[in-house]
C-alpha cells in the first residue's frame, strides 16, 4: 500500500503481549486500586457530567489544581491521556531524539512512529549513567531521561541531571527528564526546571496515583516548551471522564504517599530476600518494581507462570541477558512470587 508514510513500514509494534494468571507482576501497576469513597465521588460527579459536550480545550481547570500542587505555573502545565502520548508529542516536535539503551521502549517506538531521527547511547557497567558519552551525543533535540531508570531501577544523581541541563542550554535542546517512578524514590528534581527552561519532567498517574486504567499524565515545562507540545495534541484532548477522576483524585491526593510507602518497605523485603537466591542476582531498585537477573530468563519466566505468577521478560534488551522485571504486589502475591522463586532449581 502506497497510502502512508514509507518510514511506517516494517514499524515493529510495542513490545507488550497479554497473559493471563492469577498473580499479575508485570506491568509495574499499583497493587492497589483507588480508594473506594475517591472512586465513588468520581462515579458520582461523572453521573452530573453533561455528556453531549465537549471538554476544556486544554484542561484549564485541571492545570491550576496540578500548578497549584506542584508549585508550578500554570502555563507550563500538559495534561493528556497517558505519558506515552505527551512522548510521542514530543518526538513529533523533537528536531531528533536521544534516549539510553536499554529504556523505556516508548521512546524510541514514539521517535519511529514520527519519522524523527533517533540515537540511543548504552548504559555503563552496572547501568551507571553514560554521563560523558551523553553530554558529546546531545547536539540538539530531546534527550528522554527516565530518572529512576526504567527498567533498571537505578536513580541517576542531581549532579548529573545538571551538568546535562546545562548542556541542553548550551545547545538549545530540551532534557526530559521522566519522573514515573518519582514517589517510590522520594525524589523531586523540578527545581532544576524552574532554573532552566531547556529542561521539563513527565509525570503520570499510572503509578503512586493507582490510576492505569484511567491513562492520564502530565508535563511540567517551561511555558513556550508546553505551548508546543498543546498545539501538537489534539484539541480536546483529555476525556470529560478522565478530567472528572483527576479532579477528585487532585482533592484528595493523601493516599498516594500511602501507596509509595508500602510498596518501598516490601520492596526492601523482597529484595533483602532474593539476596539469598542461590542463582537469581536481583539489583537495587528506586521503583516499584525489581529487575532480576537470572540463569535462564525464559526458564525462570515459565516456571513461575506455571505457578501462576505472571512477570516481564527483559532479556531481549542490551545488557540484560538473563534478567526478569518484577512488579511490587500485595504481600501475598509477592510471598507466592518468592516461594516459586526458590523452588527453581539449576543444575
Amino acid at each position: 500500500m502506497r497510502a502512508f508514510k514509507a518510514h511506517l513500514q516494517g514499524l515493529t509494534p510495542y513490545p507488550y503481549q497479554k497473559v493471563e494468571a492469577p498473580v499479575k507482576l508485570d506491568q509495574n501497576e499499583s497493587p492497589f486500586d483507588l480508594p473506594e469513597p475517591l472512586k465513588e465521588e468520581a462515579l458520582r460527579r461523572m453521573a452530573r457530567l453533561p455528556w453531549n459536550r465537549y471538554p476544556e480545550i486544554h484542561a484549564e481547570g485541571l492545570r491550576r489544581k496540578l500548578a497549584a500542587l506542584t508549585g508550578w505555573p500554570e502555563e507550563g502545565v500538559v495534561l493528556a491521556p497517558g505519558s506515552n502520548l505527551l512522548i510521542l508529542a514530543l518526538s513529533l516536535a523533537a528536531e531528533e531524539v536521544l534516549d539510553l539503551s536499554p529504556s523505556f521502549p516508548h521512546y524510541a517506538h514514539a521517535a519511529r512512529m514520527a519519522g524523527t531521527p533517533y540515537r540511543a547511547v548504552p548504559l555503563g557497567e552496572g547501568f551507571a549513567l553514560p554521563l560523558e558519552e551523553l553530554l558529546q551525543a546531545f547536539r540538539g533535540g530531546v534527550l528522554f531521561l527516565p530518572n529512576p531508570h526504567a527498567p533498571t531501577g537505578t536513580l541517576y544523581p542531581e549532579e548529573a541531571l545538571r551538568a546535562l541541563a546545562q548542556r541542553a542550554q548550551e545547545v538549545g535542546g530540551l532534557l526530559l527528564v521522566d519522573e514515573a517512578y518519582r514517589e517510590f524514590a522520594g525524589t523531586d528534581f523540578s527545581p532544576l526546571g524552574r532554573e532552566n527552561p531547556h529542561v521539563a519532567f513527565l509525570r503520570t498517574f499510572s503509578k503512586a496515583f493507582a490510576l492505569g486504567g484511567v491513562r492520564a499524565g502530565y508535563l511540567l515545562a517551561a511555558p513556550e516548551v508546553a505551548q508546543v507540545v498543546r498545539e501538537v495534541l489534539p484539541p480536546f484532548v483529555l476525556p470529560a471522564h478522565t478530567g472528572t477522576i483527576l479532579e477528585v483524585v487532585l482533592e484528595n491526593p493523601g493516599y498516594v504517599a500511602e501507596v509509595a510507602a508500602y510498596v518501598r518497605k516490601e520492596r526492601e523485603r523482597v529484595y533483602g530476600r532474593l539476596l539469598a537466591h542461590p542463582t537469581w542476582r536481583p539489583y537495587p531498585s528506586h521503583t516499584n518494581f525489581l529487575l532480576v537477573r537470572t540463569p535462564d530468563a525464559e526458564v525462570a519466566f515459565r516456571h513461575l507462570l506455571a505457578q501462576g505468577i505472571l512477570v516481564r521478560r527483559q532479556d531481549r534488551y542490551p545488557g540484560l541477558e538473563g534478567c526478569l522485571r518484577v512488579t511490587i504486589g500485595l504481600k501475598e502475591e509477592m510471598d507466592a512470587f518468592l516461594r516459586a522463586a526458590f523452588e527453581v532449581a539449576y543444575a
